[in-house]
């Protein structure tokens, strides 16, 4: 298993780019990309660590995140 710095890294770089998405794909500001992100249960998955999202790329996180938005649930995304 990595080193869990390297975990915080690229979570936190996960957000970046899933949250930018979030805005770009919303019109919305980069600010309100990310409290949508923070607050989506995709979020919550992310950060459990037992899951290992972290390993996938912020596409496929995006991806389970309009899943979730969509049908109430990001498990339903292609990725899983």
């Amino acid at each position: 298993m990595l080193d869990k710095r390297i975990q915080e890294h690229m979570r936190h770089y996960i957000d970046t780019e899933v949250s930018t998405m979030i805005s770009e794909n919303r019109n919305i500001t980069p600010i309100d990309g990310l409290r949508m992100f923070l607050n989506s249960e995709t979020y919550d998955m992310l950060c459990d660590d037992s899951l290992n999202l972290w390993e996938f790329s912020p596409l496929a996180i995006y991806d389970m995140w309009e899943n979730e938005i969509k049908t109430g649930d990001p498990r339903n995304s292609l990725y899983l």
